[in-house]
């Protein structure tokens, strides 16, 4: 298992610079960097930034709206997913990721379908370009990913799907992200960390679960981190994770660093474990 670098969190800075991102990178010796969009900056301008500092996208994430009722009414986001997966090509990475909002009057369900006929008609873009094609768990009430019933519909339903697996996300669904993540393991190409805490009603985002929540630091809130990595580590589990901070309690440069500081020796001393395991 290995941590790498979510643009999307430091991008949340108002100072938000590319080259330092690559920076601080380096200097928590991430494995890489997952990027959340291009920052209106072309992909080949980003390309060479990452290998100047010996880095690579190991991830590229956008927006795509897929929630329409017809085919014609998609194509626009299946030509978006389309340009997406040619950026990730050019970004050198062999993974894209769609998040996934929920729309408002559009129940949980007909959301999920319409995404899933969405994404089968985009499928045979990505399997072209060598780029597998992932989502995510998404958080709130109204997402139509969530929890792994939801996530392991999507794999039925268009093969060649993957999944990254947001330990933060699944909580609030009411659903244990360690267990979560064991039943779709087999699908799991990627992975997020985030950490979450509750709130008071109508503060923060409200889960699946019918509860309220804000945006903690990992490991300052309710996920288990710890569970998560061994389940991880006993599945051989051997990707990446995303260090993902949504709140405000830190600015994302400082969260980076304390949540890199947080899981790495959980992540080694996973490793540990396992070699002792294999020696008894």
């Amino acid at each position: 298992m290995k941590l790498s670098m979510m643009s999307y969190t430091l991008a949340r800075a108002k100072d938000f610079d590319l080259n330092r991102m690559c920076e601080l990178t380096n200097e928590l010796k991430l494995a890489g960097v997952d990027m959340v969009t291009t920052y209106e900056k072309k992909p080949q301008e980003i390309r060479r930034m990452l290998d100047q500092h010996g880095l690579k996208t190991i991830c590229y994430t956008f927006f795509v709206d897929l929630i329409l009722p017809d085919t014609a009414g998609r194509q626009a986001g299946v030509d978006t997913l389309r340009q997406g997966i040619e950026t990730a090509v050019i970004l050198g990475t062999d993974k894209v990721m769609i998040p996934t909002p929920g729309k408002k009057n559009v129940s949980r369900d007909l959301a999920r379908r319409y995404i899933i006929r969405g994404l089968q008609e985009a499928l045979v873009v990505a399997r072209q370009a060598g780029v597998t094609l992932t989502l995510e768990n998404f958080s709130g009430a109204g997402s139509p990913f969530v929890i792994s019933s939801d996530m392991l519909e999507a794999i039925r339903e268009v093969p060649g799907l993957r999944i990254t697996f947001d330990n933060g996300n699944v909580l609030l669904g009411g659903e244990d992200p360690a267990a979560s993540f064991e039943r779709c393991v087999p699908h799991v190409v990627h992975a997020h960390f985030k950490d979450w805490v509750r709130a008071a009603r109508g503060q923060g985002s409200e889960g699946l679960d019918g509860r309220w929540y804000k945006a903690a630091l990992i490991g300052e809130g309710l996920v288990d981190h710890k569970a998560c990595l061994q389940a991880m580590k006993q599945a051989g589990y051997s990707g990446y994770i995303n260090i993902e901070y949504e709140g405000n309690d830190y600015n994302p440069e400082e969260a980076t660093r304390k949540a890199a500081k947080y899981l790495q020796p959980i992540i080694c001393g996973c490793n540990n474990n396992n070699n002792n395991t294999e020696g008894d």
